[in-house]
């Protein structure tokens, strides 16, 4: 485990220094052109933006490429590229200035890691055309370096708990559960109890790797992943709230979830609907899944996976049944939401990019009004927050704003996407529940992150 480890890290170094040397002097170092009217001289240009999964609709690619069109008179190419290789993509092709994407979506937490070696242009001057301090800050900070703006937000999604409601009363436990401590216990009691005599039943299904949710016990109990220190980023792991967290998570791992300790956070849903078909990546059944958790934490658009299985067009489809299920935010000890990781995504111009003028026209449609309302109407919590309430009044849109009231992200170190790229936490997280030095554990990661954090 040690060698794989070592050979990502000596990779995720070689890449972060290539890009490194190919994109110095990139951000900020290209004269901007003045932005261009709609007319015969753009007829010809065309500029490509990336888009990262598909959370991105269809329909509003569309929208952006005839807005775009309207106002410019340009062609606009919507790409979309995977969230497993994007850091590869964008390590190859933001300094190549002949293949470079104009615009693209990075993750939030892969961001510092490309503004800190200049992949990105420097767009302060747009900061407050753009929304400026409606902008939603803690997205803000991760794409700033020295005090200027070189990626802002795209659209936050962050993370509550969807219920199989029925069981939680089949099994006399209070839903929701009022404090962390209160829900700690209740999915305990939900498994030992385990009302229906399902196999392998968790009352709170938490893969063994999906450490993007198990953070949260992390941070409501005032630890965190890397703070900064003398100018350097170290690990914290093995500091004393961190551990309080991890204990939690520990006996979480081993009295209320069944979840396989290699598991992730990719499908949750599966587990609490009644019946699920798996298919691989290529879409191709694998086998079936059944009703196996009373609880999942998961972003909020997974609600659109969860319910009733019914049919639409010939296509399976499911229908939320509020008989069901339910939902409720994450709750802390102190009154507040938990601390949950705010999921969503970060967008930039590249500096090596042929058309700033193009590029910039383009950001100033992504923050309209139109487009910001757009990605509220599609679940997607919009980067300003004069327009979150384009979500909507439901109780997913309740759940997606409360949960991103007290929201944290990564550290902004520059390394982090090193740090996830060698899925050096997956690996850490599937060794919590069978460990019996919890500490020492905590201990021996710290040292194989902290060197890894400080790559640029």
């Amino acid at each position: 485990m040690a060698t794989r480890l070592g050979v990502k890290v000596t990779t995720a170094l070689a890449v972060s220094a290539a890009l490194l040397l190919s994109a110095c002097g990139g951000a900020g170092s290209q004269p901007t052109a003045a932005p261009t009217t709609t007319g015969a001289a753009n007829a010809d240009r065309s500029i490509t933006m990336w888009v990262i999964g598909g959370d991105t609709p269809d329909d509003l690619r569309a929208w952006l490429a005839d807005e775009f069109k309207s106002k410019t008179g340009a062609t606009l190419k919507v790409e979309e590229q995977t969230w497993g290789d994007i850091v590869t993509k964008l390590t190859t092709q933001l300094p190549d200035a002949n293949n470079t994407p104009d615009v693209t979506e990075v993750g939030n937490t892969q961001s510092p890691t490309f503004t800190n070696v200049g992949a990105f242009a420097d767009i302060s001057d747009l900061y407050k055309e753009l929304g400026g301090d409606k902008l939603l800050q803690s997205f803000v900070e991760v794409g700033a370096v020295d005090g200027k703006n070189y990626t802002l937000p795209y659209y936050f999604g962050s993370r509550y708990m969807f219920v199989r409601s029925d069981l939680w009363k089949e099994a006399g436990t209070t839903l929701p559960p009022k404090t962390l401590d209160e829900f700690n216990q209740s999915v305990k009691d939900i498994t030992a109890k385990n009302p229906r005599g399902i196999q392998n039943f968790s009352g709170f299904f938490l893969g063994g790797q999906d450490w993007r949710n198990g953070i949260s016990w992390i941070f409501a109990n005032g630890g965190d992943l890397a703070k900064k220190e003398n100018g350097k980023w170290v690990s914290t792991l093995s500091d004393a709230n961190t551990l309080k967290g991890l204990t939690q998570l520990q006996d979480l791992y081993r009295n209320a979830s069944k979840a396989p300790a290699d598991a992730k956070d990719a499908t949750p849903w599966l587990y609490v609907n009644d019946s699920d078909v798996i298919k691989d990546d290529k879409g191709n059944e694998t086998g079936k899944t059944s009703l196996a958790a009373a609880t999942i934490m998961a972003p909020g658009w997974a609600h659109w996976s969860i319910g009733d299985l019914g049919e639409k067009d010939g296509k399976p489809i499911r229908t939320w049944n509020d008989a069901t299920f339910s939902t409720f935010v994450l709750p802390g000890n102190d009154g507040k939401p938990a601390p949950v990781f705010a999921g969503g995504s970060n967008i930039g111009i590249s500096a090596k990019s042929k058309n700033q003028d193009l590029a910039k026209d383009l950001m100033r449609i992504i923050f309209s009004s139109e487009y910001q309302t757009k990605l509220g109407e599609a679940g997607l919590g919009p980067a300003n927050s004069d327009y979150v309430k384009s979500l909507g009044d439901d109780q997913f849109a309740k759940a997606l704003i409360e949960s991103a009231s007290n929201s944290k992200l990564t550290p902004a170190a520059p390394g982090w996407a090193a740090v996830e790229s060698a899925t050096v936490l997956e690996e850490f997280f599937g060794k919590i529940r069978d460990t019996d030095d919890l500490a020492g554990l905590a201990k021996e990661y710290d040292a194989k992150i902290t060197p890894m954090l400080n790559l640029k």
